[in-house]
């Protein structure tokens, strides 16, 4: 305990802010342990701040005492990298007060919102407005926009309106000073030197607390058109992304791939959720498609039927159902959203969110499915993601008949050099849209050019010298 900080902190924010383990009735798990239940650290203290000047005035008192912070939003992260380790020591800054939405310019097509704010929350204010805010992933209902900046998060609309990076045009941040970075601009040219706002995207809060953001709008589309389709092969669902592609253009806005096991597992574990095609032995791989038209549900659902038509006289798509309704559309996406999920119920399972170039994809899965298939008999592959950016989570399950747990011990930092090795080899990316927190910490220097991980360890020192913004995540302690 830190008496002196702990009375700073509490006059910043308000003593009802301030929650520390020795509070009576107060229990910190929901702040302290990571949303897998991978970790759970122990915190000096949690400090909720409800406004920018309080974010600073609590950096300012940590960074007094020296005592390191840890950004945090929803807690929905994957990598480990938004709850404190088990020293005790560190000050978890939840940003969850922070849910104003600032502003909303109709004419400029941006909203300026709080890092605090929960995802679906921005997503309602722009569709009440009459606009969309593209981006879109599980989790929408709890994690917040501060903490999808400070992941880069991606989600299933990535092929049309790509990350968070390219939908923020602006930021407010809080350097490791506590000074305030006002960077709201709504500009979409703004050519006056480097490009801040890119610093501080995808740090994982080790640069700096994002505090607000303006984010881009687009219009809302006249007609949203879902499609699910059998494909006998990657290599045919790849042939059938190209197809989408030259067949509704910017249209396509959603493209994902799931294979047979994982959706599977949807229909083992979830079965009240009707998963198309799935007694058909003979697919191995299903496809969702997603098509949003600027024109009309009647043009949008032309478009389709031209491309699957082409796709079945070419032998890529088996057979296909499209949404006959918005109702009909929710329920597909929601299979796809309940593969982690239902993979959860089978037991605890080795997750990896990779990146390819398309074009790489159906190799790197044979040569990488048979790989482990000779070096752990029995293991099972979840393979599903977002392939229209070539993005998979291509997840690793203990044998039908094994211990989960056992398997995890015994063989998860094996499987994971195998898997990071075969994704160096085809030209990929050991992280594609999770982040490194802390988890991949140590592996990252194994895959990264070792001159990218130089500038990042500079950026690091000038902007954060004395390590107190989230220690330990993306960035490993350098080598004595």
């Amino acid at each position: 305990m830190n008496p002196l900080l702990i009375h700073t902190l509490r006059q910043a924010v308000g003593p009802a802010h301030v929650l520390t383990p020795d509070d009576p009735d107060t229990d910190l798990v929901a702040w302290e342990q990571d949303w897998r239940r991978r970790a759970r650290g122990r915190a000096l203290a949690v400090v909720r701040p409800a406004s920018t000047a309080e974010v600073a005035a609590v950096v300012k008192a940590c960074a007094a005492a020296n005592v390191s912070i840890v950004p945090q939003g929803g807690n929905t992260g994957l990598v480990v990298g938004s709850v404190p380790d088990d020293s005790g020591t560190q000050v978890v800054l939840s940003l969850t007060r922070m849910q104003a939405i600032r502003a909303l310019d109709g004419d400029n097509l941006t909203i300026t919102v709080e890092a605090g704010c929960v995802l679906q929350t921005v997503q309602e204010a722009a569709d009440r407005a009459g606009f969309l805010f593209p981006l879109s992933l599980a989790a929408e209902g709890s994690c917040t926009l501060g903490g999808n900046l400070a992941t880069n998060a991606g989600g299933t609309q990535v092929v049309r309106y790509g990350n968070a990076r390219e939908l923020c045009l602006g930021l407010e941040v809080v350097t490791a000073q506590g000074e305030v970075w006002h960077g709201l601009s709504g500009l979409r040219k703004d050519n006056t030197g480097y490009d801040l706002r890119d610093l501080f995207i995808g740090s994982e809060g080790t640069l700096g607390i994002i505090t607000a953001a303006t984010m881009k709008l687009y219009p809302r589309p006249a007609a949203q058109l879902t499609a699910w389709a059998a494909v006998p092969n990657l290599e045919a669902a790849v042939a059938l992304l190209g197809l989408a592609h030259g067949h509704l253009g910017a249209g396509l806005t959603g493209f994902e791939v799931m294979g047979r096991f994982a959706l599977g597992l949807v229909a083992r574990h979830m079965p009240q959720l009707r998963v198309p095609f799935i007694d058909q032995a003979d697919i191995p791989y299903g496809v969702l498609l997603e098509n949003s038209d600027s024109e009309s549900e009647a043009h949008a659902r032309a478009q389709f039927e031209r491309l699957l038509e082409t796709a079945f006289e070419q032998g890529l798509v088996s057979d296909a159902v499209v949404a006959e309704n918005l109702q009909q559309a929710h329920g597909l996406w929601h299979i796809r959203e309940s593969i982690p999920l239902a993979q959860a119920e089978e037991g605890l399972n080795i997750k990896h969110d990779i990146s390819l170039p398309v074009s790489r994809i159906p190799a790197f899965c044979a040569d990488t499915d048979a790989l482990l298939a000779r070096q752990i008999p029995g293991v099972r592959l979840v393979n599903f993601g977002h392939l229209g950016d070539g993005n998979l989570h291509y997840n690793v399950q203990a044998p039908a008949e094994g211990d989960p747990k056992a398997f995890l011990a015994e063989h998860e930092t094996r499987v994971n050099h195998l898997v990071f090795d075969q994704v160096l080899q085809f030209g990929g990316s050991i992280s594609a849209e999770h982040g490194i927190g802390s988890l991949k910490a140590a592996t990252l220097p194994h895959y990264k050019d070792p001159v990218a991980l130089a500038l990042m360890r500079t950026l690091k020192q000038a902007l954060d010298p004395h390590n107190l913004l989230n220690p330990g995540r993306v960035l490993s302690a350098p080598p004595p």
